[in-house]
């Protein structure tokens, strides 16, 4: 039976009075009620000053009669709702560090795909919190790694604790005021420029696949050339037009690389992703380009890098890093830290660089 909205508070009152605090979900289940439902009836009584809301948590107000609340609420039975465009690849390991830390703290984390497609993220997340998720780790679908203004707004209006991960928000945007976990990209890039110059070379290119993460990559490509006085390289025509097709972008990236080496303006290149780098590499010897010789390559992601016949050098991102802090900092959120962070964090990441024998300074034991 189907209580009226005045039994529903009444009940929720009794419970939180006798127990002195209660999370949402574990209320919501006990009373059979959506955690929806709880959490609309719950800001009604804080509202109304008869509870207080701490988090994910239901506590009897300090200085009413009844048991005192719990000074920091378990993350026993707490749960995570973490939406990815794929566990695949890049995320693999990002939802791995997210699903230890979660995991350790004795929560639970649950996860929606959104597979790239409009509309998907929202979709997802609001499916993980009708099905009582406490908070958010959301990696939303925006083709430049940040929304473009009037997207994405819904992240900004839950009610629920959201940090988003490997994504960010331009300021003034609604979203930027998020908590938020990033790898810093365009640092790794400048660290691969930096790490090039330091080899002597003058002349290097960026060649990179359009993804969410290449614009921070050109950030740190044109701010690093311009701090070493590097020589400019006219940058590929796949920045200004895409390519139609993974068969097209390899050719034209191909053209655009042997052009600059047979004409003196490249030496050295950055390759968005080292699984680029690993199939360009065997096209460019076959046209007489030798690595790491004629032309010094530095990949991006490290994920197959060192696997590669001739090794990358690659620069590579912590994911399950981020994945971790992404998690740690929702859970201070939901009050499971003694000190959870009172002001809202940007956190960047910085990747590492791992040096192997295609950039011509293979590292001892790499």
């Amino acid at each position: 039976m189907r209580l009226h909205v005045d039994q529903r508070h009444e009940r929720v009152l009794q419970l939180v009075r006798e127990r002195g605090s209660l999370r949402v979900a574990e209320l919501a289940e006990e009373l059979g009620m959506s955690a929806v439902t709880l959490r609309r009836d719950v800001e009604t009584l804080a509202a109304q000053g008869l509870v207080e809301r701490l988090h994910g948590a239901v506590v009897w107000p300090s200085g009413a009669s009844g048991p005192a609340p719990a000074a920091v609420p378990s993350a026993e039975g707490l749960v995570v709702g973490m939406v990815v465009p794929t566990t695949e690849y890049y995320y693999a390991d990002v939802v791995r560090g997210a699903r230890e830390a979660v995991e350790a703290a004795g929560a639970r984390l649950t996860i929606g795909l959104s597979r790239y497609l409009p509309d998907e993220d929202e979709a997802q997340a609001r499916r993980l919190l009708s099905t009582g998720a406490d908070g958010l780790l959301l990696t939303p679908s925006w083709e430049r790694g940040h929304p473009e203004p009037g997207e994405g707004l819904w992240a900004a209006e839950q009610e629920t604790p959201v940090v988003l991960v490997e994504r960010w928000a331009p300021l003034g945007h609604p979203v930027a005021g998020l908590d938020r976990v990033r790898s810093d990209h365009a640092h790794g890039a400048a660290e691969a420029v930096a790490h090039l110059a330091g080899l002597g070379h003058r002349s290097i290119a960026l060649a990179v696949q359009e993804s969410p993460t290449a614009p921070r990559l050109r950030a740190g490509y044109a701010a690093a050339v311009a701090v070493l006085g590097l020589s400019p390289v006219a940058a590929s025509l796949l920045q200004d037009a895409p390519s139609r097709s993974e068969a097209d972008r390899f050719e034209r990236t191909l053209e655009y690389l042997c052009e600059g080496v047979a004409g003196g303006d490249v030496t050295a290149a950055i390759v968005h992703s080292d699984a680029d780098a690993i199939v360009l590499i065997p096209r460019l010897q076959a046209r007489g380009v030798r690595v790491p010789e004629d032309l010094a390559v530095i990949a991006y992601d490290d994920e197959v890098a060192s696997l590669a016949d001739l090794p990358l050098t690659a620069v590579a991102p912590d994911k399950r890093a981020v994945g971790a802090a992404a998690a740690k900092l929702l859970l201070s959120r939901l009050g499971v830290s003694d000190e959870g962070p009172a002001a809202r964090r940007h956190l960047d990441i910085l990747p590492a660089l791992r040096v192997r024998v295609s950039c011509g300074a293979a590292a001892a034991g790499a």
